[in-house]
């Protein structure tokens, strides 16, 4: 039965075998082979073997391939898995502070059209471990989905080894240069670009979008950790790492091991060790099991993930410290050499979170946690005119979130497509939900496969995801302290003789050594072992014969590596919780916590940044010049308040309420940009806020100088707005009746508009009735009207606001400790009654709904008649 294993027999020495040609056996051999092995268990174990002898020899191929490929590509000056051609446009090591830094601009494939109008975009790839290109890896990515939008693209890419005494803080000014120099290529754009941080990268943005805000469009940070603290127990084992290794000492000695370079090679072994299953069989038996398809799509991922660069062992110190054990980026304690604070409540651009529940690098506590650190409720973060925007995907996980195509299809296709309304949404706090067309009863309004929608969040919905403990915030204040001390004592004792043992040529043989780098090596032609693969594999490929999935070997194959994952599984679930009991007993113990100089008290180490006296400041003088601007402006204005006053009695909104307003923008004002209009939504946005009763008292005035005509093509132009998503809310449509009235106010006395009389009014009757009639019995029954208005107004509703007007139906803004009492008096909360003049017009409004009535513009009108 020895020639059963020999993979290179033709098909024709076993007849009745399952893949064998017609044919090739006579039906008497067949009927032999059927009477000694009747119920097939034999020839099912024959094909099975067959097959796996062969995907072995196809197994072990792909992996000398593998190595070849690892080779080939550290060789190369500036290795990148980027799938798209692209052109150098600024070299970060001619700047001022070198970095191994570029920017690139790329070029659209054949067949695509880039618009030259469209916002620049730009996406920064991660520095941890591995080479740059995985944000374009494919077509189906970030910059895939940017390029079929349209827009001129631009990419951020490093080389394998940092420039001599290359900083984190060199590397954030290089990218704040090269943003200005896109700028600068796209003079007639008014936008900002849109930067797109993955992991690494997007923290990094974060810090140069702190300290230059001017130069960032919407920032999405995908996978981005923030607040390295955050996590839920039982399921963020990586936050726990530094604390069982002492603190960062550890990083200093790899470091010094390297000659003051540090391995990438190590920190894609922390990623690998955090799944074993995955690592050691998932993976690998996924090739085996389906190598006839599956081999390219395995090399190309590989080319990315053994790819593995130098940092700086400056830079993975300062990471170390004031990110990962320290959390200093979160609670603003970092400051830049030049005396800056890098706080990131001075980013004015939107910000868009985007995280997966089935990441374990990156889990959403710690992508969200930094909201939590940083501001004090949903009121503080409208109080800094900041916009952040979170979305989670249920289940994939950390790469997935920016080199899986079905998420670039779905996820980063909708904001690269909503860009321009996220840049102009008002301060807030926002989840997306992402739905398919098919799957809404309005799929006839929805222009693309899916909808992106907005609905405002509050901080105890936010704290369902981030899952904060102050308990835990003092354990991990206590390992910054114990790693500050043992760091301390590295240097003084052990570094300098470390250091002098170390040479270039040691640092370069420890890492060819690594495990990692190591297993690509040994497995690639340099090994003398490997040479007779390359021609068994091929006469593998010219005689393949597959067994089929029903074979009952192959299914105890399936059966018995799912038992092999489950096992390693069950080890990584046993170790992570072990070293989770270990290090709350550890560091929970509060004569430790004392040791250091604690006491228990956390916020020692780690505080929530209050507001400034110089911001308190700046928020009154901020307050005053709206109060001024209130009654200033134009229809424009007028249509902007309005817009925002109505959408915040809906639960939420999408980008279709946008995309109406913008050709209203247009229509009412050609020179405004959008740069312009975001200031102005944001501006009406805090005047409502500020004053809500006053901000409704002025429409009027702001429509002063419009005739009849241009006042029915304003409520046109807002009936087109609400009408783009849909029918309005009960809610909503009770505020946009509210506006008509005051619309109407505005409208000259010689030809007003009369709303169609109600079903139980005869049209005889109705021209009986003067203007003056007419009003004063409108006036009469108004006061119980006005009445179920503010109730209404005051309604729990406002607290589920729209994207457009999130805090304004909630409580006044929070008081700051230095406004007066009269203060708080003129600024009305957000559930104050209108006033009575605007009270009496929505009562109008209202009773005139409820008999029916419509308004008809002012050449539809009937005229009435007078005594």
């Amino acid at each position: 039965m020895n020639f059963l294993a020999n993979p290179l027999l033709s098909g024709r020495w076993l007849p009745g075998l399952p893949g064998q040609k017609s044919g090739e056996a006579s039906s008497g051999q067949q009927a032999l082979v059927s009477m000694m092995d009747p119920f097939g268990f034999g020839r099912a174990a024959a094909s099975y073997w067959r097959d796996s002898i062969e995907r072995s020899i196809l197994y072990w191929d792909v992996m000398r391939v593998r190595g070849n490929q690892y080779l080939e590509h550290m060789e190369l000056t500036k290795p990148s898995v980027l799938g798209f051609k692209t052109e150098v446009v600024m070299d970060g090591r001619t700047l001022a502070h070198p970095t191994n830094y570029e920017l690139l601009r790329v070029l659209p494939p054949e067949g695509t059209h880039v618009d030259p109008k469209k916002r620049p975009f730009v996406v920064v790839d991660p520095r941890a471990g591995h080479g740059p290109g995985i944000g374009g890896f494919k077509p189906d990515s970030e910059l895939g989905v940017a390029l079929k939008a349209g827009h001129p693209c631009y990419f951020i890419g490093f080389l394998p080894y940092p420039e001599p005494g290359q900083t984190v803080e060199d590397v954030v000014e290089a990218e704040v240069e090269f943003l200005r120099h896109i700028i600068s290529l796209h003079p007639d754009i008014t936008e900002k670009p849109m930067v797109v941080g993955n992991c690494q990268a997007g923290w990094q943005l974060m810090m140069a979008a702190a300290l230059e805000p001017d130069v960032f469009g919407p920032i999405l940070i995908a996978g981005a950790p923030l607040s390295y603290w955050a996590g839920e127990r039982g399921k963020a084992p990586m936050r726990y790492t530094g604390g069982m290794a002492g603190g960062s000492w550890i990083t200093a000695l790899t470091s010094d091991l390297g000659n003051g370079q540090f391995d990438g090679a190590w920190l894609v072994q922390n990623f690998e060790r955090l799944n074993p299953a995955n690592t050691y069989w998932k993976k690998q038996y996924h090739l085996y099991a389906n190598v006839d398809t599956e081999s390219t799509r395995y090399l190309e991922f590989e080319r990315w993930w053994g790819g593995h660069v130098i940092l700086g062992g400056d830079e993975i110190q300062y990471i170390v410290d004031n990110l990962f054990v320290g959390n200093r980026l979160s609670t603003a304690q970092l400051v830049s050499r030049d005396g800056r604070r890098i706080d990131l409540r001075n980013l004015r651009s939107p910000v868009v979170v985007f995280c997966s529940r089935g990441d374990d690098i990156t889990p959403p506590p710690q992508a969200l946690g930094w909201i939590r650190d940083l501001y004090e409720g949903e009121d503080d973060i409208v109080a800094n005119e900041q916009t952040i925007i979170y979305c989670m995907h249920d289940t994939t996980g950390h790469l997935g979130i920016f080199v899986s195509g079905s998420v670039s299809r779905k996820e980063h296709s909708e904001f690269t497509a909503n860009m321009d309304y996220i840049d102009v949404m008002p301060p807030g706090l926002y989840e997306t939900t992402i739905t398919h067309a098919s799957e809404r009863k309005d799929a006839d309004l929805i222009e693309r496969d899916y909808l992106l929608e907005f609905t405002p969040r509050n901080f105890d919905e936010l704290d369902d995801e981030v899952h904060h403990r102050v308990d835990d915030d003092r354990r991990f204040a206590t390992v910054a302290r114990i790693s500050e001390i043992n760091l301390g004592f590295y240097r003084l004792y052990l570094q300098p003789l470390i250091q002098a043992m170390v040479t270039p040529e040691s640092a370069r043989f420890m890492r060819r050594m690594h495990p990692i780098r190591l297993g690509y090596r040994l497995m690639s032609d340099r090994n003398p072992l490997t040479v007779f693969l390359p021609m068994m594999a091929q006469a593998v490929r010219e005689n393949r014969v597959e067994v089929s999935d029903d074979n009952l070997f192959k299914t105890l194959e399936s059966f018995v590596s799912d038992q092999i994952v489950d096992g390693l599984n069950t080890f990584r679930d046993v170790r992570d919780g072990a070293s989770e009991k270990m290090f709350l007993s550890m560091y929970g113990q509060p004569q430790l916590q004392a040791a250091v100089g604690l006491y228990g008290d956390a916020h020692v180490h780690r505080r929530r940044p209050g507001a400034e006296p110089e911001h308190l400041r700046f928020i009154e003088q901020r307050k005053e010049a709206l109060r001024e601007k209130i009654s200033q402006g134009g229809p424009l204005e007028a249509v902007v308040r309005s817009i925002i006053y109505v959408l915040g009695g809906a639960p939420a909104t999408d980008e279709r309420n946008f995309k109406r307003l913008r050709a209203s923008r247009a229509e009412l004002e050609t020179q405004t940009t959008l740069e312009e209009f975001k200031r102005l939504v944001r501006e009406q946005f805090f005047i409502l806020k500020l004053d809500r009763e006053k901000a409704l008292e002025s429409l009027p005035t702001l429509l002063e100088g419009e005739d009849n005509a241009a006042l029915d093509k304003h409520v046109q132009h807002l009936s087109q707005v609400f009408g783009a998503s849909g029918e309005l809310s009960e809610r909503g449509a009770e505020r946009f009746e509210q506006i008509k009235v005051l619309f109407d106010r505005a409208r000259s006395p010689e030809k007003p508009v009369e709303a169609s009389a109600p079903a139980s009014v005869a049209p005889a009757q109705e021209a009986k009735v003067d203007v003056e009639d007419d009003a004063s019995s409108t006036s009469a029954d108004s006061a119980a009207r006005t009445s179920a208005a503010g109730e209404s107004v005051e309604s729990a509703e406002d607290q589920q606001a729209s994207s457009s007007a999130a805090a304004l139906t909630k409580a006044d803004e929070q008081s700051s400790p230095n406004e007066t009492a009269a203060e708080k008096v003129e600024a009305p909360d957000a559930d104050a009654k209108p006033s009575s003049d605007a009270g009496v017009t929505s009562a109008k409004a209202s009773k005139a709904k409820a008999g029916g009535a419509k308004r008809t513009s002012t050449s539809r009108a009937k005229p009435r008649t007078r005594r």
